[in-house]
């Protein structure tokens, strides 16, 4: 496992795939038990990670609170992250107000039985709690000492963006990172998302890697396998091969895997990992398995290098077109400015 500076606004260290708990626990009527979950935590640990990440809401706390005993013994090697927004079951239990923060932070140390959080991501955008009000009751909490970074998973570049200017301008706790969606068919982040985190120095945690399994090519012929996988999470966090872009990708996946005799799921995880090497950007790969072997699987990605022509196919397949005013800028860059500028490379251009 190799370690990385988690943004430019800290200087936490990070293993390089992080270990999601959205499984730990059944109270979703899908997900892990007890004791399969500490066997992959142990794992994880053994293979030298050590960025666990988790969310009030995820199996309705058990995952924290399944957490909360793993830890105890080890908490200080751990980079420990959760988050708020959805974890509550009433209207001032969930959302993003100051009231709602200041409460799941509290839920979540008693869960996790720790008296600090490494991370606290706000989960999801309410598109309601003004930024403001975010930023100031994450500050809050880490002058209290109750959390020692802030993070925004799932909310627009825009918002993200202003919460970051706000914290610099009034002294504010910085945002560190962002968590994202973030795989060979869910590229969107490359249109806004990334471009910002790059551009402000935020580290970036991909979820989802495996497009909640499709990467792994098991469901493409396999019906009853995709029907059980869309009871379980309710349809939803799950990409389909839906056309004929899904298609190519799997196919590249599969060619690439033979030729390396190895899994699809590998060379997903290998490309997520590897594709913003020649960036500043720090990023991190959240893995999310339900088994020891899932995460057994997952981690063999780490033996795996993808070539640059193999990275280059990848791209290709799965690139999106990045909009307005994107498109527009990246087709008129030279005749408008001309080769005399000396710009030869479009940074907007997916690749």
């Amino acid at each position: 496992m190799k370690y990385k500076i988690f943004g430019q606004k800290t200087g936490l260290r990070v293993s390089e795939l992080a270990l999601g708990t959205g499984n730990f626990g059944t109270r979703w009527g899908h997900g892990a038990d007890k004791e399969t979950s500490m066997k992959i935590f142990n794992k994880y640990i053994e293979a030298g990670g050590n960025f666990i990440d988790t969310a009030d809401g995820y199996q309705a706390g058990e995952s924290e609170e399944i957490l909360g005993n793993l830890i105890a013994e080890n908490r200080q090697e751990i980079i420990l992250s959760t988050k708020f927004s959805t974890g509550g079951s009433s209207l001032l239990t969930t959302g993003n107000s100051r009231k709602n923060i200041i409460h799941s932070a509290e839920q979540s140390l008693k869960r996790l039985k720790t008296d600090y959080l490494d991370i606290y991501w706000a989960h999801i955008s309410d598109g309601q709690t003004p930024i403001e009000e975010i930023m100031r009751a994450m500050d809050d909490l880490v002058r209290d000492g109750k959390i020692l970074y802030t993070g925004f998973s799932n909310f627009p570049a825009w918002r993200i963006a202003n919460a970051a200017l706000l914290a610099d301008l009034r002294g504010w706790a910085p945002v560190a990172g962002i968590q994202v969606e973030y795989n060979l068919i869910e590229r969107a982040p490359d249109r806004e998302l990334l471009p910002m985190a790059e551009a402000l120095g935020l580290g970036a945690a991909f979820w989802s890697p495996l497009a909640g399994g499709t990467l792994t090519g098991k469901y493409r012929s396999n019906q009853q396998n995709e029907v059980s996988r869309q009871q379980a999470w309710g349809g939803t966090l799950v990409k389909g091969e839906t056309g004929s872009r899904e298609t190519e990708i799997l196919n590249a996946l599969e060619k690439i895997a033979k030729e390396k005799d190895a899994k699809m799921l590998n060379i997903a995880l290998a490309w997520v990992r590897q594709k913003h090497y020649n960036s500043s950007l720090s990023t991190v790969t959240l893995l999310g398995p339900r088994s020891e072997q899932q995460l057994i699987d997952n981690l063999n990605s780490l033996n795996i290098s993808l070539s640059s022509e193999e990275i280059e196919l990848l791209n290709r397949v799965s690139t999106i077109d990045l909009g307005y005013p994107h498109t527009m800028i990246s087709e008129n860059q030279k005749s408008i400015f001309g080769e005399s500028t000396g710009i030869v490379e479009v940074k907007n251009k997916v690749r």
